[in-house]
């Protein structure tokens, strides 16, 4: 699909009213978590008009969130292609929160490069570009030429393949939540923090409230996003949901002039930087070989990533974050209702920042409508006891 015929569909999309559920003012509605996944289907809910009452144990975005790398994409481990799909709705759901918080959310659609010198590696992206051009993704294999036109900052070194992603971005996740939990709150969305959720008052097998440090709040639905803290609340109904997580480690300069207009993925160093002119930059996504956050492993962190971008040589270290990735067991997302407790809506997931749109809209339409979304089927709990 031509890029402008995309955008044209997505701001049809955008001009479309929400439509309040038929049920939605009856259901009183408790989402636990008040990370990117948590807000999104807290405002979600209440642009339907359900009444949602969002917990969130620190404030939001404390948890994950804050330490995400945000890149915005359904590149090329986003497979196979029910998953890639997923992602790329929750591309085009960005681009649709841009259109309903006009002027809100500051997202750089910068795109984003990615090239390795030679070998296995330049042979796998070669091939994974053909495979998702195949897709319709708009990702191309780019010549030294266009790649210094497009970062004309970065020095890559001898490459024999490279590859650009014109759909993907980035964003600050925190600044994100922020925008979501006050368009949340604008739509009726209570939020309170911090407040920790202790257990779940269950009858006959249906949760009827949340029990907190700050009080019981009675459910008739109960949202469970509160990332590396759902297993243990979700054991209290009967349920195992299995999650391991990683470390991610990544390094922030001071603000600094402007080198940087889309995500680059170096081989062993990824960057980007914020509308604020700070410098992110980070190790593989797939896990870090460390989870050391201090400011020495920091400094060395930016000595690798100056070799691809000089300017960093003189750049001022700011801070170190250190964030555990929520994985589920197989890497995939689990959401949705389960039959061992038919009134707990579970979202756990990794990618959680590109999906946040789509799943707080999925979300909606399961809890509201009472549909089953056929995209989310594959990514039940149920698969994981079959």
């Amino acid at each position: 699909m031509q890029r402008r015929r995309f955008v044209e569909i997505l701001a049809a999309l955008a001009a479309t009213p929400y439509l309040r559920a038929e049920n939605a003012p009856e259901k009183q509605i408790v989402v636990a978590g008040g990370g990117i996944i948590g807000a999104s289907i807290a405002y979600h809910l209440a642009r339907r008009g359900a009444r949602v009452t969002l917990l969130e144990k620190l404030r939001p975005g404390a948890g994950a969130t804050s330490n995400s790398f945000a890149w915005l994409n359904a590149t090329y481990s986003k497979t196979p292609r029910n998953y890639f799909d997923l992602n790329l709705l929750g591309i085009a759901g960005w681009h649709r929160l841009q259109h309903e918080l006009p002027g809100a959310l500051q997202i750089q659609w910068g795109g984003c490069m990615e090239w390795y010198p030679g070998g296995a590696d330049a042979d796998l992206l070669r091939t994974e570009v053909r495979n998702h051009q195949q897709w319709g993704y708009e990702a191309h294999l780019i010549s030294q030429p266009e790649f210094r036109h497009l970062l004309p900052n970065i020095v890559p070194g001898p490459f024999e393949a490279a590859s650009f992603c014109a759909q993907e971005g980035t964003l600050d996740p925190v600044h994100a939540v922020r925008v979501l939990m006050q368009a949340g709150k604008q739509a009726g969305v209570r939020a309170i923090y911090p407040c920790e959720v202790s257990g779940l008052e269950i009858s006959a097998g249906h949760i009827r409230a949340v029990e907190t440090t700050k009080g019981r709040f009675p459910a008739d639905v109960v949202v469970l996003a509160c990332g590396l803290d759902s297993p243990f609340l979700a054991r209290k109904a009967g349920m195992e949901i299995p999650l391991r997580s990683t470390p991610g480690v990544l390094a922030h300069t001071a603000p600094m002039p402007r080198l940087l207009e889309r995500v680059a993925l170096a081989p062993g160093a990824h960057l980007k930087q914020t509308p604020d002119g700070r410098v992110v930059t980070g190790m593989e996504f797939g896990g870090a070989l460390s989870s050391n956050k201090s400011l020495a492993h920091g400094q060395e962190m930016l000595r690798e990533a100056s070799q691809y971008l000089p300017g960093l040589k003189n750049a001022s270290l700011e801070r170190v974050t250190l964030g555990w990735r929520v994985l589920p067991k197989d890497e995939f997302p689990i959401v949705g209702f389960d039959d061992r407790c038919p009134n707990l809506y579970l979202a756990a997931m990794h990618s959680g920042v590109t999906l946040a749109p789509i799943i707080g809209q999925f979300a909606a339409t399961e809890i509201l409508d009472g549909a089953s979304v056929k995209l989310l089927e594959p990514y039940r709990l149920s698969r994981f006891t079959v």
